[in-house]
């Protein structure tokens, strides 16, 4: 069997908005109650993103999502509609703005708890 990521769990101080948000902005079933003390969000068959309560401090990471340009342009007008700001290069300013990597998208926003999402359309990292 290949070795294949089944979930991540993130840090959040309200872990059922923190699941909704990334949900409703990937377009994907979330639940505000799962295994344990989590409140999952179905990325897709294979991957599922638990959500947790902790206290302050959060620590900070960093996630990143490769999609169609369909599916980019969809989340992208997600973010937009919840007007949420982004930025087109990881530490760049925000300048509501699509960056362009290998002839694909890229863009990058961070959630409530600081937490850093990025969508792209070409990997960088093969």
């Amino acid at each position: 069997m290949a070795i294949e990521l089944d979930h991540l769990i993130i840090p959040a101080r309200d872990k059922i908005a923190a699941a909704q948000l990334l949900a409703e902005l990937l377009d994907v079933r979330w639940s505000p109650t799962g295994t344990g003390p989590f409140a999952p969000v179905f990325v897709n068959n294979g991957l599922t993103i638990d959500f947790d309560t902790w206290p302050e401090p959060i620590p900070l990471t960093h996630y990143c999502f490769r999609v169609s340009q369909s599916e980019f342009d969809a989340i992208l007008g997600r973010i937009a509609a919840k007007g949420i700001p982004y930025r087109s290069s990881v530490f760049g300013p925000v300048d509501n703005a699509v960056g362009k990597w290998n002839d694909g998208s890229i863009v990058y926003w961070n959630e409530p708890d600081g937490h850093q999402w990025e969508i792209l359309t070409v990997s960088y990292a093969r």
